[in-house]
């Protein structure tokens, strides 16, 4: 879905440059939001619905403790998404539905020193070395929300997004670079401890979604 987005994202800023005088019903906009930061594409194709094209991207750089292990982590915003949205009349506020192609992930490595449990078994870090886990997502996810559209002047605009976007149960990786990394006992203890992870994120799978944006409408 990510590339035919791609596509047709592109088509629409493109088109949109070409017809701006023409169409009124075009427009780009950007946006900020718990989903990054992005861009998209407006096509009014009725008076009270439009078709929405866009992107989302964003590093969230962080540390602190999941599942007793401190970890530097990095939430990694990447999706693409097409929407429907059914607006009313006589009012800015609409509701809208669709399909997100979906690349979020959560990356963490670990920054442990000294002793720390694994699994509910302790190891020393110089023998666990460093523990490096990936939680990604279902690739693609659907997005149920409601929104605002304020406009300014007949050609400027502000969008207020407010919804969830269904992710899916997380998939969890693990795993360490030490001497320990091959050993059997070890092993075990690091799948506990991963599915003790696995557990701790499970909230991720409904992500919220908030977003304000800008767009122009062209005249």
């Amino acid at each position: 879905m990510k590339h035919i987005t791609l596509t047709l994202l592109a088509a629409l800023v493109l088109f949109a440059g070409t017809e701006a005088r023409a169409d009124k019903d075009l427009g780009i906009g950007v946006k900020a939001g718990t989903l990054g930061i992005g861009v998209e594409a407006t096509w009014r194709a009725l008076p009270w619905v439009d078709l929405r094209l866009g992107m989302n991207r964003f590093d969230y750089d962080d540390d602190g403790t999941q599942a007793g292990i401190p970890y530097d982590a990095t939430l990694a915003l990447d999706t693409y998404y097409a929407t429907a949205n059914v607006r009313f009349p006589l009012s800015p506020f609409r509701v809208t539905g669709g399909l997100y192609s979906n690349g979020n992930e959560l990356q963490l490595q670990s920054n442990a020193q000294g002793t720390f449990e694994i699994g509910g078994i302790n190891y020393n870090a110089a023998d666990v070395g460093t523990l490096t886990s990936v939680t990604s997502f279902s690739s693609t996810a659907p997005y149920l929300g409601i929104g605002y559209d304020f406009t300014i002047a007949g050609r400027v605009g502000l969008n207020l997004d407010l919804g969830v976007l269904w992710q899916g149960d997380p998939e969890v990786t693990l795993a360490a670079d030490g001497i320990l990394a091959t050993d059997p006992n070890f092993i075990n203890a690091l799948e506990r401890e991963r599915l003790e992870l696995d557990d701790e994120v499970s909230d991720y799978k409904a992500w919220p979604v908030v977003s304000l944006g800008f767009v122009v409408n062209f005249l």
